[in-house]
């Protein structure tokens, strides 16, 4: 996930994911149970679910928009070869067929990845969904006009990199190929092993190109999955979904879609999202969000209440936030500043300035502490919960500064609890024991983004944050540490600027594995070697707490989004 701007879209609308924001081990909904709450839990079908959301539902086409798993609200409207699995938790986690029969067929080395579309699959005007279909959604991605979406396609499909889509080059892509109506065959640079994961994305729905009207095709994208849109008003505030007659449950077996009506309404407040949910009136009685969470305040008023706490779903997305070094700028090119620093955080004031321990778990791994990851507990310099303020002086003195030194730690004046001045200053107060007297330069935050991300002006010492495109390492460490990924004139992600050929190897071996448990186990080691390098101090890992409905029943929370999902929802 590409920081900020896109992890807050990301979450709001896949999850994403993308598209906002825009994530012990994750459990799912741990204050309710998988079928909501009060009286007749049983799901039923019928009703108007309405999802009150902060962020606008914007570029409701599948080229542009940046999900992950399919989406969250895109998810009822556009079907994908893959999709996640609708579970709570860690089963979560998991890629499994949408469209197609499988996850995928791999070559032998995962440079060619073949799938086989199911029998029976319609559009919401009963024409059948075609491989060509698929091809032809993924090819239009590339147009520059339909920007926004995920840019691994580019990438990774052989001879992609200057394809300017349909509309420009009517030959199309040769590296999709469909030899029947219901196989496609995607070839690649590279051994691509996480290509099932890619394929979830909704740059690979099906798009009938007679219904293609390029830019306006937002306006009304033509259904493969259980809804269609009847309303799209001010590029998203206002999207109403009725039911797509002609989706089959029989080849669906991810989505339920219980309520005969999504009422999505955006640009509102968080504040007033949550009061409304609170207060469960009216239609929003049957109402939830998709990108608002409780904040701190707002939790602890809940958490006093029997009756709003048991309507608090808990989840879980691959997401950490960090401090970050640029090791060109002096101090941070000595390794023993950077481990001082790491050493004398203290975490627990971080989670505290983050909402609490309810809205923040501590983070001593770059990976988000779930399995999917590779998630492998370790900490190259452990301080306990409070850091370690005696082993941090030590460091400083070996490194020549026993007298302590002065550093600027550079944040977003945002209020979002991550990069905000709250994490800021403990990060200054925990330094402060250790004799490292820290400056703040707060930024507004579009300044904050363009600062941190260009290799010309990153800062030595700032606070960071990344999510995850998947639930997998790849998409984590490879954007972070990956020295061919260092973008010198443009958006750069890789702030440690590491450009180190054996984590480079190691990123391409872990790459080409088809066996995702493997793979995944070689993804927490590498983040543990990484992580000795003292590039980054992870400090916390989110948690998500958000409201529902009292009318909302069948609550499901996956690892890989975090957040209520709406396919499984049913209300009263």
């Amino acid at each position: 996930m590409r920081q900020p701007s896109v992890i807050a879209r990301r979450v709001a609308a896949a999850s994403v994911s993308l598209v906002v924001a825009a994530g012990a081990a994750a459990c799912g909904p741990k204050d309710n149970d998988a079928k909501g709450s009060g009286g007749d839990s049983t799901p039923h079908k019928g009703g108007t679910l309405t999802v009150l959301n902060s962020q606008p539902q914007t570029d409701f086409d599948p080229a542009r928009l940046y999900t992950s798993g399919g989406g969250n609200v895109p998810s009822l409207v556009f079907r994908t070869l893959t999709t996640r699995n609708r579970e709570n938790g860690a089963a979560g986690a998991k890629v499994v067929p949408d469209l197609a029969t499988d996850t995928g067929r791999p070559s032998k080395d995962a440079t060619v990845w073949t799938y086989t579309l199911k029998k029976g699959l319609t559009y919401e005007d009963g024409t059948p969904i075609t491989s060509a279909d698929i091809k032809y959604g993924i090819e239009r991605s590339f147009a520059p006009e339909l920007s926004g979406g995920a840019p691994y396609l580019r990438d990774w499909l052989v001879g992609a990199a200057d394809y300017q889509g349909p509309y420009k080059d009517k030959k199309g892509l040769p590296a999709i190929e469909t030899p029947d109506s219901r196989t496609i065959v995607f070839h690649l640079n590279k051994p691509e092993g996480e290509f099932p994961f890619l394929a979830t994305q909704t740059q690979f729905a099906p798009v009938p190109r007679s219904k293609d009207t390029g830019t306006k095709y937002e306006e009304h994208p033509v259904s493969s999955g259980p809804y269609k849109v009847v309303k799209n008003e001010n590029d998203g505030e206002h999207v109403v979904l009725t039911r797509n007659t002609y989706w089959s449950a029989a080849t669906d077996d991810e989505r339920k879609a219980y309520p005969d009506t999504i009422d999505v309404r955006s640009g509102l407040d968080s504040s007033v999202i949550n009061q409304r949910l609170s207060a469960s009136q009216g239609a929003d009685s049957a109402a939830v969000t998709t990108d608002t969470n409780l904040g701190p305040a707002e939790l602890a008023k809940v958490s006093g209440d029997r009756d709003l706490a048991a309507r608090v779903g808990t989840g879980h997305f691959g997401y950490t936030n960090y401090i970050a070094f640029n090791p060109t700028v002096k101090p941070f090119d000595n390794p023993k500043v950077r481990q001082a620093i790491a050493y004398a955080v203290d975490r627990s004031s971080v989670v505290n300035a983050a909402g609490g321990s309810a809205l923040a778990e501590p983070a001593t791994t770059f990976l988000p502490n779930q399995k999917s990851f590779g998630y492998t507990p370790y900490d190259p310099f452990p301080a306990g919960a409070t850091g370690n303020p005696a082993k941090a002086k030590e460091l400083l003195a070996q490194a020549g500064y026993k007298n302590g030194l002065t550093i600027t730690l550079t944040h977003s004046n945002a209020k979002d609890f991550e990069t905000s001045p709250e994490i800021a200053t403990a990060v200054q107060d925990a330094l402060k024991k250790a004799g490292v007297t820290v400056k703040l330069q707060g930024l507004e935050d579009n300044d904050y983004r363009d600062t941190i991300h260009s290799v010309k002006t990153e800062p030595g010492f700032f606070l960071a944050h990344w999510g995850a495109d998947w639930p997998s390492g790849g998409p984590f460490l490879a954007p972070i540490f990956d020295g061919r990924q260092i973008v010198k004139d443009g958006a750069n992600f890789n702030t440690g600027l590491l450009n180190d050929k054996s984590v480079n190897d190691e990123i391409d071996a872990i790459n080409k594995l088809t066996d995702l448990d493997a793979a995944a186990k070689r993804w927490g080691a590498l983040d543990q070697k990484i992580g000795e390098q003292a590039l980054v101090v992870p400090l916390f890992h989110p948690v998500y707490k958000r409201l529902y409905g009292k009318d909302v029943k069948n609550i499901v929370i996956s690892d890989w989004t975090g957040v209520l999902d709406i396919s499984q929802v049913a209300v009263k």
